[in-house]
């Protein structure tokens, strides 16, 4: 998907490692390979054993670490972060990882994904006598330890993990060890990898190939793990598990290169591209992707159809991706900035224009008009997901349930208000079998909220969605 107004923005991906002499440096490289995944703030705390340093600011991985700041960061163990701002919203003191202090020593933690009851959380700590330094969900983690009556770091650890609810991967560190905790439904991804002696940790696999660390496994929801001086132990905070991951992970969030649970991504876009070529066919010349997530997806849908696969779409490498922007105006000019027609390719022919998701529909507009005016005979839009009829609370920002085209419009409709010839879905059935993912296994379900209505987990009533606060 292009971008759509305020729509389908991920808010960040973690990256640590455990036990490394160039600890800072390999998180940089890890934290640039998870660009993709939040360009409005990146952050990096070390321990050198004795204490934790940490520099962040807002903007991306580069411009935040261009100036000679990996020097002054010296340890072997890190955490790291990138940020899309959801709950919350943005500024400085939201960028992560969040870093604390107390006579008892240090505390960092990253955190990708949304607490479902933060806000109730909130209000308890607050009653208690607790200060936010933030306006982010994530920080109700730290309050949460420092408040426990347990006695050992990790058991505080545990506590405070059953005490939240909704989506996380959550790096914590001080300065003695590094753990990592994955939500009960394992709804955001997390994988844990080798780089020599060190243990690394990332949002995914991609960070792995880029850094030269083996990948070991996926970190198992309820999962607790801990990585010390004496290596890694597994622990368990909660028994009560069920997977269900977001299916969007496989659908757009993730880079191609990644696997999630063995499955490549794209992989499973490409199936995903072949199933809706087998339940909505169309006549036409030529098959384009919107790229960069569809292009996987228009690829399967060209070899299951026969339709040539052609660049009918160009991306403007020099501009950020659009979803990214903070406001509204930016995101708008910027799907004109970002997609150009071909048209040598397009003109005078009829064409299949592969999406993965449709939320507001102002930018499908946006482009089946574009292919038009560069002389497209017919324009057919084929979505490799189904209808987006539902907002995400889990951090991943798919707009209030007003603003999704899809709750309260037909697909006739939609293909009305867009402009196109033809206009058709991949249905949920289709989705879990090109995905290759069993939603009826509680090892390999998927998240279905934004498609179905049904959550994983319970949606309080003063839950925050991610874009109430942005």
């Amino acid at each position: 998907m292009f971008g759509e107004i305020k729509g389908l923005n991920e808010e960040c991906g973690v990256f640590g490692i455990w036990g490394h002499p160039d600890a800072a440096q390999i998180t940089y490289y890890g934290l640039h390979s998870l660009q993709h995944r939040g360009q409005e703030g990146a952050g990096i705390v070390v321990s050198d054993g004795e204490q934790l340093s940490h520099h962040k600011a807002v903007g991306l991985v580069n411009d935040v670490f261009g100036k000679g700041e990996l020097e002054h960061l010296i340890g072997s163990g890190a955490i790291g972060h990138v940020r899309y701002s959801t709950s919350g919203g943005g500024g400085y003191e939201n960028v992560q990882p969040l870093l604390f202090r107390s006579q008892g020593g240090g505390l960092a933690l990253a955190h990708n994904g949304n607490l479902v009851n933060a806000n109730a959380l909130k209000h308890q700590l607050e009653g208690q006598g607790s200060i936010f330094q933030t306006t982010s969900d994530s920080e109700v983690l730290a309050h949460l330890i420092k408040r426990s009556g347990y006695f050992s770091l990790e058991d505080k650890v545990k506590n405070a993990l059953t005490m939240i609810k909704g989506a996380y991967a959550f790096l914590i560190m001080t300065e003695k060890q590094m753990m990592v905790a994955l939500d009960p439904h394992g709804l955001r991804p997390l994988s844990l990898g080798r780089l020599d002696d060190a243990f690394v940790v990332a949002s995914e696999t991609c960070a792995f190939d880029i850094v030269g660390a083996e990948y070991i496994r996926d970190v198992e929801p309820g999962e607790l793990l801990v990585i010390d001086e004496n290596g890694l132990r597994s622990e368990r905070f909660s028994s009560s598990v069920s997977r269900a991951i977001c299916s969007m992970e496989y659908i757009y969030f993730s880079r191609p290169d990644s696997n999630i649970e063995n499955i490549n991504v794209h992989t499973a876009r490409k199936s995903l591209g072949k199933k809706l070529a087998l339940e909505a066919p169309v006549e036409a010349d030529i098959v384009t992707g919107v790229p960069d997530s569809s292009t996987s997806a228009a690829i399967g849908y060209a070899e299951a159809s026969g339709i040539p696969y052609e660049m009918g779409l160009i991306k403007n490498r020099y501009v950020g991706r659009t979803f990214i922007q903070p406001s509204q105006e930016m995101r708008e000019r910027g799907v004109k900035m970002k997609l150009s027609p071909v048209r040598g390719v397009v003109e005078g022919k009829k064409v299949v224009v592969i999406d993965d998701s449709i939320v507001r529909g102002t930018t499908s507009r946006r482009i089946v008009n574009m292919l038009r005016d560069a002389g497209a005979k017919e324009v057919h839009v084929r979505i490799s997901s189904p209808p987006i009829v539902s907002p995400c609370y889990y951090g991943i920002d798919t707009s209030t349930s007003g603003e999704l085209i899809a709750s309260s419009h037909s697909v006739e409709e939609i293909r009305e208000e867009i402009g196109a010839d033809s206009l058709a879905y991949l249905s949920v059935e289709g989705m879990l079998e090109g995905i290759g993912r069993n939603s009826k296994d509680q090892n390999c379900g998927q998240c279905l909220g934004c498609f179905t209505r049904s959550y994983p987990t319970e949606i309080y009533p003063d839950t925050v969605h991610p874009y109430e606060k942005v």
